[in-house]
């Protein structure tokens, strides 16, 4: 099979996620089977879709026409054998649990063919587990977005013990012409990449506050305004090729390494949430939100609507959209 024989695509669940999948998908003119159990959901599903085509018209992404067009590609299941019908592309977006994913790729596997790709949107699990149990556990593999999907371009394609370059191959293309960046892992990892990234950065800000070094609100502060829009243009690696001038990332290490060990043997090194960190993460997080510029907004849907905004601009620079 080929990506130029991909026609139609079934998304199964209709979460953030799978919602997100699901307007990139049809944005780029796949025909889509969303299915959810769960009919009041899909419903709820159907209304985030069109606010999330609306948005793109809005940034000029999309044309009104081209946005009708797209929303007429939306087929909506609640009966699983008939969304994956003669489709030639599978992307789940259930539950983050190993019985959940196993059990949905037991059903698909009933009804599709021998050559249809299973991959699997799975924030962190590993895809030998979730394909132990598979008939054809050659052409799973995971594929993790990043929220919100119809806008991020990053997808980390993960294989199992016996999933199949073949399969591995045709994914990364298909991604490809849905103008993500797709990074396969070289082996397992619980988290992947980003992920792990994201979270030793969270793990850092969670002592920072629990030590009454900073706020949340701060903490929030301090990354965005600093390294986050560092790392909205390079990497780490290139952040400190630049950093240390003509000497590149040689030079910088070597200069601040002795000072970064310091800093490293001072970090939090728990496994586990502090006691009442929870609880004292949700009332800062409801103070900054309170104390946000009200063009910027104050609650979720506002801030969302923000972000979104600003991330069209950037990937606009980085030419993605």
């Amino acid at each position: 099979m080929q990506t130029s024989q991909f026609t139609k695509i079934a998304c199964i669940g209709s979460g953030l996620i799978g919602v997100g999948w699901t307007v990139n998908f049809i944005v780029k003119g796949y025909s889509v089977n969303l299915y959810d159990i769960n009919k009041p959901q899909l419903e709820t599903a159907a209304k985030l879709i069109q606010r999330n085509l609306e948005f793109l018209v809005a940034k000029e992404v999309l044309t009104q026409e081209g946005a009708a067009e797209a929303a007429s590609r939306i087929f909506y299941y609640t009966d699983l054998a008939e969304a994956v019908k003669d489709v030639q592309f599978v992307q789940e977006a259930g539950p983050e649990r190993y019985d959940v994913k196993q059990s949905i790729l037991a059903e698909v596997e009933k009804h599709v063919s021998d050559e249809v790709v299973f991959a699997s949107s799975t924030s962190g699990l590993l895809l030998t587990e979730i394909a132990k149990h598979a008939k054809h556990p050659e052409r799973c593999l995971g594929a993790h977005p990043y929220n919100p999907v119809h806008l991020i371009p990053l997808v980390e394609i993960t294989k199992g013990d016996k999933t199949s370059e073949k399969y591995v191959n045709l994914a990364c293309e298909f991604y490809q012409q849905l103008g993500k960046e797709p990074i396969v892992l070289k082996k397992e990892a619980l988290g992947f990449i980003a992920n792990r990234l994201q979270v030793a950065l969270y793990r850092e800000a969670v002592e920072l506050v629990m030590r009454g070094v900073c706020t949340v609100e701060e903490v929030d502060k301090a990354a965005l305004f600093g390294p986050g829009l560092r790392f909205g243009i390079l990497g780490p690696n290139l952040i400190f090729q630049l950093g240390g001038g003509a000497h590149g990332i040689t030079g910088i290490l070597t200069h601040i390494g002795p000072s970064v060990e310091m800093w490293w043997a001072d970090m939090a090194d728990w496994k586990r949430f502090p006691e009442g960190w929870i609880e004292m993460a949700q009332v800062g997080v409801d103070k900054a939100m309170a104390n946000r510029d009200k063009q910027i907004g104050n609650t979720n849907e506002e801030v969302s609507r923000y972000r979104d905004d600003m991330l069209v601009e950037v990937l606009k620079l980085h030419k993605k959209l």
